[in-house]
């Protein structure tokens, strides 16, 4: 299947197991000649000590030249970890990759002290069988639905938000259960209550956002757009709201999106092109939210400047070919738009309401009338924009590698985990 496409994109993250073992995921993601959208985990190594950038590099590189897909990679997705950073400078000087990237951050630093409290409610609860059986009674008192806690993992933000929003529902609950366990200490007050759930209403954007674009089975590059423009629009207007915690987290969550977006983020305006439903006019749109009107006229040319190199990239074989069937048949080449302008000519495609809408099933439809576009779409429609893909992998890894099973060799770790995808 990799002998027949002509690029590929990259996930890759790091998992260490119970035997201390650094492991490597490298799972990888294509369009075929179908457009049907594949993700496939090539390999799940070992990354020899010392734990190194370099030493992450020269795994990773060994994997795409095993698979000898070197020359195809489009595009590299992982972390923001500190290590990723000389991996992928290295895989950029080995493959001349173009700069494309995203991440976004959040401002929960600013309540750190309320989701202390709300955190250690819940492992309090949960601490033993009596607390338990206790809180839940206090649930069925109070008729509310029957669902569990969620205790976060702090270096993940939707779990903490996660954990704040169920917290929320079992407010009451939390009130009653004080009075009756004399050991709890840590209840928020009525107004870490109130500002907890004003938080909530605000990430859930985020949240929304973070389902949509942690897709591994669809297309996620032609997404993110429309829901950074939403997020954008939030971000602007909490940060001019008069309640001080809000407006403090917001400001700082827009000095986070001002640093990771910096210019024009190449891979998010490629994909929002490539989606029939957006093509330039979302663009346009954004662009005049996050920058102003003089710098986004400026980035919207350099999108078109690109799209144009990218299709004449792949337009000039074709026009060869075309030209020399001119000369030998001896007739006249007709003057014609390009497909690109074309496609971005003719109006947006506008879908059913409500109803899903397949973007490569989309392309494949019109692959005839845009035969070189539909194929530069296939490519940058399957860049993953999250690593969540790579990450599902130590799930499955997880189960391979536990506490009762850790003496198996890596090589076997490898062939168990690639062969159950």
């Amino acid at each position: 299947m990799l002998n027949t496409v002509n690029r590929v994109s990259i996930t890759t993250d790091m998992w260490t197991s119970v035997q201390n073992i650094h492991y490597m995921v490298v799972t990888c993601h294509f369009v075929d000649s179908d457009f049907d959208i594949h993700k496939c985990i090539l390999s799940f190594v070992d990354v020899p000590p010392p734990y190194s950038g370099v030493h992450m590099y020269d795994c990773l590189f060994k994997c795409l030249k095993d698979w000898n897909i070197e020359m195809k990679v489009a595009t590299l997705t992982v972390d923001n970890a500190k290590t990723n950073d000389m991996v992928a400078r290295k895989l950029m000087d080995n493959l001349n990759l173009q700069k494309n990237f995203l991440l976004m951050e959040n401002g929960l630093s600013e309540i750190q002290d309320i989701i202390h409290n709300v955190r250690e409610s819940v492992k309090h609860v949960g601490a033993s069988p009596g607390r338990l059986h206790l809180f839940s009674e206090l649930t069925k008192q109070l008729q509310l639905k029957k669902k569990h806690l969620i205790l976060d993992v702090s270096t993940r933000w939707n779990a903490t938000y996660a954990m704040l929003s169920t917290a929320l529902e079992f407010k009451e609950v939390f009130e009653n259960y004080a009075g009756r366990e004399s050991t709890y200490t840590k209840l928020p007050s009525g107004d870490d209550w109130k500002k907890c759930k004003d938080v909530c209403s605000f990430l859930s954007l985020f949240d929304e956002a973070t389902k949509i674009i942690s897709g591994s089975e669809y297309p996620t590059s032609n997404l993110f757009l429309i829901e950074l423009y939403v997020i954008k629009n939030a971000l602007d207007t909490v940060a001019l709201e008069e309640n001080d915690c809000m407006r403090s987290m917001a400001c700082k969550m827009k000095e986070k999106f001002d640093k990771y977006w910096g210019s024009t983020n190449l891979l998010i305006s490629l994909g929002a092109v490539m989606d029939p439903r957006y093509k330039m006019e979302l663009i346009k749109l954004s662009f005049n939210t996050i920058y102003s009107l003089e710098e986004a006229k400026e980035e919207v040319q350099v999108v078109n400047d690109i799209l144009e190199d990218l299709f004449n990239e792949r337009h000039i074989r074709n026009r060869m070919l075309f030209e020399l069937v001119v000369q030998l048949l001896g007739v006249e080449a007709r003057s014609e738009l390009s497909e690109l302008a074309t496609y971005l000519e003719e109006g947006v495609y506008i879908c059913e309401t409500g109803a899903s809408f397949d973007v490569l099933g989309w392309w494949k439809e019109n692959r005839l009338k845009y035969r070189i576009l539909s194929k530069m779409a296939a490519d940058i429609l399957s860049i993953p924009i999250t690593t969540v893909a790579s990450e599902s992998a130590f799930n499955a890894g997880g189960r391979v590698v536990e506490p009762h099973r850790s003496c198996l060799g890596t090589e076997m770790v490898d062939m168990l985990v690639c062969g159950a995808d």
